[in-house]
């Protein structure tokens, strides 16, 4: 299953769940662009960050 995310500004990732709790992160409109793959723990490091403002984004 995947699921795609759009900004404003027109900024688009897809998040794609994958097998074994992996989970693929890629831009959209780069279907053959590269992706980054992150083993489940990885990505809850990796929203929790998201989440409380981490990587110059703003909280939710």
């Amino acid at each position: 299953m995947s699921r795609s995310y759009r900004q404003a500004g027109g900024e688009c990732v897809e998040v794609a769940f994958l097998d074994g709790g992996k989970v693929r992160v890629r831009d959209s409109k780069n279907a053959d662009g590269p992706a980054l793959v992150f083993a489940p723990g990885e990505w809850d490091v990796f929203t929790r960050g998201l989440r409380g403002g981490g990587f110059g984004c703003p909280r939710s």
